[in-house]
C-alpha cells in the first residue's frame, strides 16, 4: 500500500475514497496519541490550533479533526480561514503542541488536505508521520469526564497574523501601489491587511471566496488577470498567492511575470547587503534556473541545492543554519521570520527592497537572466530505472555538448510512472531539441 502522507501531508479528493471525515477524525486521534507517546504533552494539558482555507469541504474536515483531537483529550483553538503560514505562526505564538492545516494549497477546489505541525510551527518529520499512519485504527484509551478536550474559536487569528507580518518590515512602504491576487483563498483578508499596515496602497483582486472558487482562474497558477490589473492600475507591482498563501509570484509594472527564482535572488541580495545572509548562502532546488545560480555566483554568494519540495529545502536550511531558501514556484522560506514558506511575507520584503533601493521591481529582478527551460513529462515508463547505463550515457553526451551554456536534469516522479526531463540552454529551440532527444531515449530504454 502506498504511503498515506505525501511531501505535504495527506491530500486528495475531499470525501472521495481516501480523504473522508472518518479518516480526518482518525488522523487527529492518531496524531494526538503519537505525540503524547513521544512526550510532547508531558507535564501539561495538550493544546492544538486548527486552521483551514475557504474550500467548502474544509468545514466538515475541520469538524472531524477538531472532534478527533478533543476526544483524545486535546484542547483545540479553531482559527477559521487563515493561511498555512498563519497556522504555523499561531502554533508558535500560542505555545501550542500541535498545529493542523486543512488545505490543498494550489490544487483545484474538489481536493483538500490535512497536514500537521509540531510545537514551534514546524512540519512533522517523516518518521512521526509514519508513526501516525501506523497508529490508525489501533485501540486506544478514551478520556472521559474532565479529561476530554475543550474547543474554543479564535476568530481574530487572521488579524493577529497580519499584524505580525506587518511588523517584520522596518522600512515603510509608503508610495508603493500593489495589486494583490489572493486566489479567493486563505489570504483574502490577511494579505491585503498586512500590506496596508506596512504602508502600501493595495488594490484587491480575487478576494471573495465562496467555498467553490478557490484557485479558479486566479492566483499564482493563473496570473493573467493580475498581469492585466497591474498595468491597468499603473501599479508598482502585483503579487499572486496560491490557495493557502504559502507561496507567491510577482508581476512587475509592465505586467511581466517575476518567478520564485527571481524573488529569491532579490531577497538574497537584500539580506547580503544587510549582513543577514548566513554564510552568504541561499538554498534552492535542483530545478532552479541556471540563470539564478549564475547570478548568485557573480554576486559572491553560494547556492546549495536540495531535492524538489519545500520540506527538503527547509531540511537543507536547518542543517546549515541558513536564512533563505525556496523554489521556482514561489515557495520561499525566510527562516529568521517564519518556519514555512509565506507568500505575504515574501511580498512584503520584496516591496521593502524596492522601497529601500528606490529601484523598480523589473530592475531588481534583472539581476538574473532566466535561461530558456523545457520540461517534458515522459509517461508510462519505469521511473525506478533511471540509472540505465545507456540512458546515463545519452545524458552525459548532451551535457558535454551543452557545456557551461546549459544543463540536463532527469527526475523520476515520486508518485506515478513518469520521468521528468528538464533541459536548459541559451535558446529555447536548443533546449527543446535536447529534451525531445532525451525523452525518446527514456521511452526506449524505460518502457514498461
Amino acid at each position: 500500500m502506498a504511503r498515506l502522507f505525501g511531501t505535504d501531508g495527506v491530500r486528495g479528493l475531499a470525501n472521495g475514497e481516501i480523504l473522508t471525515a472518518s479518516l480526518a477524525l482518525d488522523l487527529a486521534v492518531s496524531a494526538a496519541q503519537v505525540l503524547g507517546d513521544a512526550g510532547a504533552f508531558e507535564g501539561h494539558r495538550p493544546t492544538a490550533v486548527v486552521g483551514r482555507d475557504p474550500r467548502v469541504s474544509g468545514q466538515f474536515l475541520e469538524a472531524a479533526v477538531v472532534a478527533g483531537l478533543a476526544s483524545a483529550g486535546v484542547d483545540v483553538l479553531t482559527l477559521g480561514v487563515i493561511p498555512t503560514p498563519g497556522v504555523a505562526h499561531m502554533t508558535a505564538a500560542l505555545g501550542a503542541d500541535l498545529g493542523v492545516v486543512i488545505s490543498a494549497s494550489h490544487n483545484p477546489m474538489p481536493d483538500n488536505g490535512i497536514k500537521f505541525l509540531a510545537r514551534g510551527g514546524v512540519k512533522l518529520d517523516d518518521a512521526l508521520e509514519d508513526r501516525i499512519e501506523a497508529r490508525l485504527g489501533q485501540p486506544w484509551q478514551h478520556p472521559t469526564g474532565a479529561a476530554v478536550g475543550r474547543i474554543e474559536a479564535r476568530e481574530d487569528a487572521w488579524a493577529e497574523y497580519a499584524d505580525h507580518l506587518a511588523r517584520t518590515v522596518t522600512t515603510p512602504l509608503d508610495g508603493l501601489t500593489v495589486v494583490v491576487d489572493a486566489a479567493h483563498g486563505a489570504a483574502y483578508r490577511s494579505g491585503p491587511a498586512a500590506l496596508r499596515q506596512a504602508g502600501a496602497t493595495v488594490i484587491e483582486l480575487h478576494v471573495s471566496p465562496d467555498g467553490l472558487n478557490i484557485n479558479d482562474n486566479a492566483g499564482s497558477t493563473h496570473p493573467e488577470a493580475l498581469q492585466r490589473a497591474v498595468v491597468e492600475h499603473g501599479a508598482d507591482a502585483g503579487f499572486a498567492y496560491d490557495g493557502d498563501a504559502d507561496r507567491c509570484l510577482a508581476i512587475d509594472a509592465d505586467g511581466v511575470l517575476v518567478d520564485g527564482d527571481q524573488l529569491i535572488a532579490i531577497l538574497a541580495l537584500g539580506l547580503a547587503d544587510q549582513g543577514k545572509l548566513v554564510g552568504d548562502t541561499v538554498v534552492a532546488t535542483v530545478m532552479s534556473n541556471l540563470g539564478f545560480v549564475r547570478a548568485m555566483t557573480e554576486a559572491g554568494l553560494t547556492v546549495r541545492h536540495a531535492a524538489v519540495g519545500d520540506r527538503y529545502v527547509l531540511e537543507e536550511m536547518r542543517a546549515g543554519g541558513f536564512a533563505l531558501g525556496g523554489e521556482q514556484s514561489g515557495h520561499i522560506i525566510m527562516a529568521d521570520l517564519a518556519t514555512t514558506g509565506d507568500g505575504t511575507l515574501t511580498s512584503l520584503h520584496v516591496l521593502e527592497r524596492m522601497a529601500r533601493t528606490g529601484r523598480p521591481l523589473a530592475e531588481l529582478a534583472g539581476v538574473m537572466t532566466r535561461l530558456p527551460q523545457v520540461l517534458l513529462n515522459v509517461k508510462g515508463v519505469d521511473r525506478t530505472r533511471c540509472d540505465d547505463l545507456e540512458l546515463l550515457a545519452a545524458v552525459a553526451a548532451e551535457e558535454s555538448e551543452l557545456g557551461d551554456a546549459g544543463r540536463v536534469l532527469l527526475r523520476p516522479s515520486g508518485t506515478e510512472p513518469v520521468v521528468r526531463v528538464m533541459v536548459e540552454a541559451e535558446t529555447h529551440e536548443r533546449a527543446q531539441a535536447v529534451a525531445e532527444r532525451l525523452a525518446g531515449v527514456v521511452r526506449e530504454r524505460l518502457a514498461l
